[in-house]
């Protein structure tokens, strides 16, 4: 290989125009849309946007109790910063730890049912806001629009493409 057909090899494919418009937009869009939820979550609940992610990821497992591993992979957190977080959730006591019955190698969250309760009472704003935010500007094609295109790009996240 010449050094030009090198060159162009190495040469990455630059975004269009109407590429990096649609990337800034996305990037600006979820940067603005995760502050106003934790705002509001931790104005009107006193959790932060990440506690609320734990105690509903949680609140929908069987026993409301999930390992810590699968919990760090569902609210996309680094273990050991998912760990310090339930463990401040558990002084607060909205969830505890134990022993996974199954595994005693690993850990599982239980959501309490003081969790539960904060749960409850935060759910009705942020849906509010959620609603007010994302799905109320859209049109039902619009919002199967953005399902579709979110599936879509969720496996490459997820590394399962």
């Amino acid at each position: 290989m010449g050094i030009e057909a090198a060159r162009e090899a190495a040469e990455p494919r630059w975004l269009t125009p109407d590429e990096l418009e649609t990337w800034r937009t996305l990037q600006f869009v979820m940067s603005l849309l995760t502050v106003a939820l934790g705002e509001q979550l931790q104005r009107d609940s006193n959790l932060s946007f990440l506690e609320y992610y734990v105690l509903a990821g949680l609140s929908d497992q069987p026993d409301h109790t999930m390992r810590l591993s699968q919990l760090a992979i569902l609210t996309n957190s680094e273990l050991s910063r998912l760990s310090h977080l339930i463990r401040r959730l558990e002084n607060r006591g909205l969830v505890c730890r134990e022993p996974d019955p199954d595994d005693g190698r690993f850990t599982n969250a239980i959501l309490t049912d003081d969790g539960y309760a904060e749960l409850v009472k935060a759910a009705p704003g942020h849906v509010e806001l959620v609603r007010e935010l994302v799905f109320d500007p859209l049109t039902e094609t619009d919002r199967r629009a953005l399902h579709k295109t979110m599936t879509k790009l969720l496996p490459r996240l997820l590394g399962d493409s």
